[in-house]
């Protein structure tokens, strides 16, 4: 910058040449060109550009033509945020301000930016108020990575909230249909697991999951290679929310067929399908080539679970149909946005 200031042609701003500079505007210059810091100063009656290479950064593709143009012109997209913080300046009062934010235009389009920055007056030889000095932090990145923060912390309450209503749910409902000790124990624990399967799944992947990695992870132990179970869909990313009532009927409508249903027997086999239309879903779990298929005595919470509890999650319906040749669960309802 140094190079390009004493090659520019100033005759063609009101600095005048560059061989009739002021003694202190040679000065501020000097000073300016040796800060380490991104820096830039404006001088004379419309406030002409300098700065040097530390500042080159933050004009974006306003650079090529920043040197000797006058503040309000090169940073007209700022001016009105900026304005009264240098009236402050040139009366002589120097400004201070941490992460201030400005949407500049500055590569062609509006962009949030944060900076840390100072003006202070600039005095020419006469004593008199000349222009002033921008000493100034590009802080973007420090306060957006402390804006996402907050945003993963809130959300890491909000699900974990989620969890604990789900599991008491799960617990509350398994122990009051249970018929014995143990199989409230084992019941509850198994269920608890699929629903922390299903929570693995944003740990690694974030705030959605491809639905065959929900499925994968919820009836992975049947998915051996096989037929057993045949999947057929298209690609689709589940909320979290969604992933994990999902992953928690499927977990329930496998460990039912491995005890009672296709899954129980070498011959037997089940068809999981599912289709989107726009916003709408339609998932099917039918069963074949088990056992003859009849209704069970009493409405387990397993029934509540995929019948009542998964399906809000869709703000849809669910329906298990007990056919003699199969069981067959549907789901029928709305992707989230």
């Amino acid at each position: 910058m140094g190079r390009a200031i004493r090659d520019f042609d100033w005759s063609q701003t009101p600095l005048g040449p560059i061989e009739q500079w002021s003694a202190a505007l040679l000065s501020a210059v000097r000073i300016l060109l040796g800060q380490r810091h991104a820096a830039c100063m404006f001088w004379g009656p419309e406030l002409t550009m300098l700065y040097n290479d530390g500042y080159a950064p933050a004009l974006g593709q306003k650079e090529c033509r920043a040197l000797g143009q006058p503040f309000r012109v090169i940073w007209a997209d700022v001016w009105d945020d900026v304005a009264p913080l240098v009236d402050m300046a040139l009366s002589g009062r120097g400004t201070y301000n941490e992460e201030l934010r400005l949407v500049m235009t500055r590569n062609g389009f509006d962009e949030e930016t944060f900076w840390t920055f100072s003006y202070s007056p600039l005095y020419d030889d006469d004593g008199s108020i000349a222009g002033l000095i921008n000493i100034t932090v590009d802080v973007t990145e420090v306060v957006q990575g402390r804006r996402n923060q907050q945003i993963m912390q809130q959300e890491l309450l909000h699900r974990i909230k989620n969890i604990l209503s789900v599991t008491s749910t799960v617990v509350s409902a398994s122990l009051r249909n249970a018929t014995s000790i143990q199989q409230a124990r084992d019941t509850v624990g198994a269920r608890i697991m699929a629903l922390a399967r299903a929570q693995g799944l944003f740990t690694e992947l974030g705030d959605s999951a491809e639905i065959t990695d929900v499925m994968a992870r919820s009836i992975g132990a049947h998915l051996d290679g096989g037929d057993r179970i045949r999947l057929s869909g298209p690609a689709v990313r589940l909320s979290s929310q969604q992933a994990v009532g999902l992953s928690l009927a499927l977990y329930e409508l496998s460990t039912n067929a491995a005890k009672y249903g296709a899954l129980s027997v070498p011959e037997g086999a089940v068809d999981l399908t599912w289709a989107v239309q726009g916003d709408a879903f339609a998932l099917d779990w039918i069963e074949s080539g088990g056992a003859p298929v009849r209704p069970p005595e009493r409405e387990g919470f397993g029934s509540k679970l995929v019948n009542m509890i998964v399906p809000t999650y869709f703000e849809g319906e669910g329906d298990v149909s007990f056919d003699p040749a199969g069981l067959h669960y549907r789901l029928r309802g709305q992707l989230s946005a």
